[in-house]
């Protein structure tokens, strides 16, 4: 199914685990890596096309997921001709993508590459969120560029609570300032820290009573008899 221009009607897939990090598929039997993608059949919304391709390129169901985002518009590529069968050369064109972003909800173990009978990975791993344009086939690399650029705003904000630092109220709001690049820096008495900080067990941010540093005596004001 073709459209006027020449471009296969596509979906691709996003997916995230719970650090942020994409599913990363590595084609079978060849040295590229991809996001799971596949055609929309005639009568299929982009949506009922992407939960299909879920599930026959990594076994996942929709209720392992949760759908954070897609695309505003079509995505394309044109495929050179090499690649295209010799039947519909001159007619061809390429694909054009409505990306998805989802995020999984269900466990790692739920992913099978072989739930059905063409697969389309022989290995998968966690990478993270951008990644290297330069395994992906070349004629796809701007348009994941162009998905990764367009999704990456909606990516699932994590707030990190410090669990070694409660206590005693913790950092309260009016303590935040701000710091280099916009992030938040947290007022610890006379430290200013990122709000990602984390102590190990143990540590902390009172002086060391072992080391031989002796704070300097405030001075001293004489007031002048009047």
């Amino acid at each position: 199914m073709l459209d006027r221009d020449g471009f296969r009607p596509n979906v691709g897939i996003i997916l995230l685990n719970q650090r942020n990090q994409v599913f990363w598929g590595k084609r079978i039997r060849t040295h590229s890596w991809q996001f799971p993608q596949g055609g929309i059949d005639r009568g299929e919304t982009p949506e009922q096309a992407m939960f299909r391709e879920l599930h026959e390129e990594v076994g996942l169901q929709p209720s392992h997921v949760r759908v954070v985002a897609r695309t505003r518009d079509w995505l394309r590529y044109e495929v050179p001709e090499r690649y295209v069968r010799r039947d519909i050369r001159g007619h061809y064109r390429g694909q054009k993508q409505i990306w998805y972003l989802l995020q999984l909800i269900g466990y790692d173990t739920d992913l099978n590459l072989r739930a059905s009978s063409h697969p389309e990975f022989d290995a998968w791993r966690w990478n993270d969120y951008w990644v290297p344009l330069d395994v992906v086939v070349d004629f796809k690399r701007s348009v994941y560029r162009m998905a990764l650029t367009e999704l990456a705003r909606f990516l699932p904000r994590h707030e990190q609570r410090n669990r070694y630092l409660r206590g005693s109220g913790g950092f309260r709001g009016r303590d935040a300032e701000p710091g280099y690049g916009g992030g938040m820096l947290l007022r610890h008495g006379h430290l200013l820290l990122h709000r990602d900080m984390e102590l190990p067990p143990g540590a902390t941010f009172d002086p060391d009573p072992r080391t031989n540093f002796v704070a300097p005596p405030e001075p001293v004001v004489q007031l002048k008899p009047a």
